[in-house]
Protein backbone atom coordinates (compact mmCIF):
# COMPACT_ATOMS: atom_id res chain seq x y z
CA UNK A 1 0.00 0.00 0.00
CA UNK A 2 1.38 3.48 -0.86
CA UNK A 3 0.25 6.26 1.42
CA UNK A 4 0.45 9.47 0.20
CA UNK A 5 0.97 12.57 2.75
CA UNK A 6 -1.85 15.39 1.32
CA UNK A 7 -2.20 17.73 4.81
CA UNK A 8 0.83 17.59 7.58
CA UNK A 9 0.32 19.19 10.46
CA UNK A 10 -2.68 21.24 10.29
CA UNK A 11 -3.51 22.57 14.12
CA UNK A 12 -6.64 23.73 16.01
CA UNK A 13 -5.71 25.28 18.83
CA UNK A 14 -8.86 26.48 22.14
CA UNK A 15 -8.64 27.61 24.98
CA UNK A 16 -11.69 28.27 27.43
CA UNK A 17 -15.15 26.13 27.76
CA UNK A 18 -16.03 23.70 25.53
CA UNK A 19 -18.20 20.31 25.81
CA UNK A 20 -16.31 16.78 25.67
CA UNK A 21 -18.92 14.70 24.96
CA UNK A 22 -20.26 17.45 22.90
CA UNK A 23 -17.12 17.70 20.40
CA UNK A 24 -16.72 13.80 20.48
CA UNK A 25 -20.56 13.80 19.04
CA UNK A 26 -19.75 16.43 16.76
CA UNK A 27 -16.86 14.55 15.37
CA UNK A 28 -18.79 11.45 15.37
CA UNK A 29 -21.95 13.43 13.42
CA UNK A 30 -19.25 14.67 10.91
CA UNK A 31 -17.83 10.97 9.89
CA UNK A 32 -21.12 9.41 9.28
CA UNK A 33 -22.75 12.59 7.39
CA UNK A 34 -19.10 12.20 5.13
CA UNK A 35 -19.68 8.79 4.51
CA UNK A 36 -16.13 7.89 6.68
CA UNK A 37 -15.76 4.71 9.24
CA UNK A 38 -14.43 6.28 12.40
CA UNK A 39 -11.79 4.15 14.08
CA UNK A 40 -10.29 4.79 17.45
CA UNK A 41 -6.73 3.88 17.20
CA UNK A 42 -5.96 4.49 20.98
CA UNK A 43 -6.98 6.71 23.65
CA UNK A 44 -5.42 7.59 27.44
CA UNK A 45 -7.01 9.64 30.14
CA UNK A 46 -5.41 10.98 33.20
CA UNK A 47 -6.76 12.49 36.44
CA UNK A 48 -4.49 14.66 37.87
CA UNK A 49 -4.94 17.58 40.26
CA UNK A 50 -4.91 21.06 38.14
CA UNK A 51 -7.32 19.15 35.69
CA UNK A 52 -7.81 15.34 32.86
CA UNK A 53 -5.30 15.23 30.44
CA UNK A 54 -7.19 13.39 27.85
CA UNK A 55 -5.46 11.77 24.45
CA UNK A 56 -6.88 10.56 21.58
CA UNK A 57 -6.17 9.12 18.63
CA UNK A 58 -8.70 9.24 15.76
CA UNK A 59 -8.79 7.34 11.96
CA UNK A 60 -11.36 8.11 10.00
CA UNK A 61 -11.40 6.50 6.95
CA UNK A 62 -13.53 6.30 3.58
CA UNK A 63 -13.18 4.10 0.71
CA UNK A 64 -13.75 5.62 -2.51
CA UNK A 65 -12.76 3.55 -4.55
CA UNK A 66 -11.42 -0.37 -5.28
CA UNK A 67 -8.41 1.02 -5.53
CA UNK A 68 -8.01 4.28 -3.25
CA UNK A 69 -9.17 5.18 0.06
CA UNK A 70 -9.03 8.41 2.32
CA UNK A 71 -7.88 8.36 5.63
CA UNK A 72 -7.92 11.54 7.84
CA UNK A 73 -5.92 11.11 11.74
CA UNK A 74 -6.65 13.28 14.41
CA UNK A 75 -4.81 13.81 17.20
CA UNK A 76 -6.50 15.56 20.57
CA UNK A 77 -4.93 16.59 23.07
CA UNK A 78 -7.02 17.82 25.90
CA UNK A 79 -5.14 19.40 29.09
CA UNK A 80 -6.40 20.78 32.62
CA UNK A 81 -9.87 19.91 31.90
CA UNK A 82 -12.18 21.00 34.75
CA UNK A 83 -15.63 20.77 35.01
CA UNK A 84 -17.45 24.49 35.08
CA UNK A 85 -20.95 25.27 35.58
CA UNK A 86 -22.09 28.06 33.35
CA UNK A 87 -25.22 30.14 33.10
CA UNK A 88 -26.70 30.56 29.70
CA UNK A 89 -29.28 32.17 29.49
CA UNK A 90 -30.70 32.35 33.30
CA UNK A 91 -30.08 27.96 33.09
CA UNK A 92 -27.13 26.52 34.37
CA UNK A 93 -25.01 24.36 32.09
CA UNK A 94 -22.04 22.14 32.75
CA UNK A 95 -19.31 22.38 30.03
CA UNK A 96 -15.68 21.65 30.53
CA UNK A 97 -12.79 24.34 30.92
CA UNK A 98 -9.31 23.61 29.43
CA UNK A 99 -6.44 23.84 26.91
CA UNK A 100 -7.32 21.82 23.70
CA UNK A 101 -5.01 21.11 20.44
CA UNK A 102 -6.07 19.34 17.40
CA UNK A 103 -3.73 18.11 15.00
CA UNK A 104 -5.23 17.30 11.45
CA UNK A 105 -2.99 14.92 9.31
CA UNK A 106 -4.09 13.88 6.02
CA UNK A 107 -3.59 10.42 3.68
CA UNK A 108 -4.77 8.92 0.21
CA UNK A 109 -3.91 5.51 0.36
CA UNK A 110 -3.93 3.39 -3.16
CA UNK A 111 -3.78 -0.65 -3.17
CA UNK A 112 -5.07 -0.51 0.75
CA UNK A 113 -5.90 -4.15 0.13
CA UNK A 114 -2.54 -5.01 -1.45
CA UNK A 115 -3.27 -6.40 -4.29
CA UNK A 116 -1.02 -5.22 -6.73
CA UNK A 117 2.15 -5.95 -4.63
CA UNK A 118 1.13 -9.81 -4.63
CA UNK A 119 4.33 -9.86 -7.46
CA UNK A 120 6.97 -7.82 -8.61
CA UNK A 121 5.94 -7.55 -12.21
CA UNK A 122 2.40 -6.29 -11.20
CA UNK A 123 4.40 -3.98 -8.68
CA UNK A 124 5.92 -2.74 -11.27
CA UNK A 125 3.06 -2.42 -13.36
CA UNK A 126 1.13 -0.74 -10.64
CA UNK A 127 3.71 2.12 -10.16
CA UNK A 128 3.44 2.47 -14.06
CA UNK A 129 -0.30 3.00 -14.06
CA UNK A 130 -0.10 5.04 -11.21
CA UNK A 131 2.67 7.63 -12.46
CA UNK A 132 1.61 8.10 -15.93
CA UNK A 133 -2.27 6.85 -16.35
CA UNK A 134 -4.49 7.12 -12.76
CA UNK A 135 -2.60 10.71 -12.19
CA UNK A 136 -5.32 12.67 -12.96
CA UNK A 137 -7.85 10.71 -10.63
CA UNK A 138 -5.37 11.12 -7.82
CA UNK A 139 -5.57 14.70 -7.87
CA UNK A 140 -8.76 14.86 -7.49
CA UNK A 141 -9.26 12.22 -4.88
CA UNK A 142 -6.40 14.72 -2.98
CA UNK A 143 -8.50 17.68 -3.45
CA UNK A 144 -11.53 15.43 -2.39
CA UNK A 145 -9.79 14.97 0.64
CA UNK A 146 -8.62 17.98 1.16
CA UNK A 147 -11.63 19.58 1.07
CA UNK A 148 -12.82 17.17 3.66
CA UNK A 149 -10.18 18.02 6.36
CA UNK A 150 -10.72 21.59 5.91
CA UNK A 151 -14.54 21.10 6.07
CA UNK A 152 -13.88 19.09 9.80
CA UNK A 153 -11.48 21.79 10.97
CA UNK A 154 -14.01 24.35 10.10
CA UNK A 155 -16.98 22.51 11.78
CA UNK A 156 -14.94 22.14 15.06
CA UNK A 157 -13.72 25.60 14.72
CA UNK A 158 -17.37 27.07 14.39
CA UNK A 159 -17.99 24.17 17.44
CA UNK A 160 -15.66 25.90 19.57
CA UNK A 161 -16.66 29.18 18.89
CA UNK A 162 -19.67 29.01 20.13
CA UNK A 163 -18.48 28.71 23.40
CA UNK A 164 -16.86 31.95 23.38
CA UNK A 165 -18.61 35.09 25.53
Amino acid sequence: MEKRLVIKGMLLKYEGLFGVLDLYKLIDDWTKENGYDKFEKESTEYVKPEGKYIEMRLEPYKKVSDYVQNRIVLLIFMKDVKEADVEIDRKKHKLNKGNLAINFDAYLETDYEHRWEQKPTLFFIRTLVDKYIYKIYTQKFESNLKNDVNSLHTAIKSFLNLYRY
